[in-house]
């Protein structure tokens, strides 16, 4: 079997333009490859071009879930500070001297 000249990376790429809005016919003559080709590579590679835009869309949700929750835990941990400091530092009319 013919080895391609094309990494699968590079397939992949030239997938996600396409589904990204460049034209086949346009990618096929950037890249000097043929319709039947592309086409093959859509057949064989099209999941993981699917897989892997699923995975970033989670991996993106998760990214956000957790500098959320971080930031809510520092949030916490500030007050918890303060609310020590408070107890410890004398108060004047009920405010915290610095």
């Amino acid at each position: 079997m013919h080895k391609s000249k094309f990494t699968y990376g590079e397939i992949i790429n030239a997938l996600r333009r396409v589904e990204a809005g460049l034209s086949v016919v346009q990618l096929c003559q950037e890249l000097g490859v043929s319709r039947t080709a592309f086409y093959r590579w859509r057949q064989q590679f099209g999941f993981l071009v699917k897989q892997m835009s699923k995975l970033e869309a989670e991996n993106a949700r998760l990214r956000k879930m957790y500098v959320e929750g971080k930031l809510k835990g520092e949030i916490i941990a500030e007050s918890f500070a303060k609310k020590k400091l408070d107890a410890i530092l004398p108060t004047q009319d009920g405010v915290g001297v610095f």
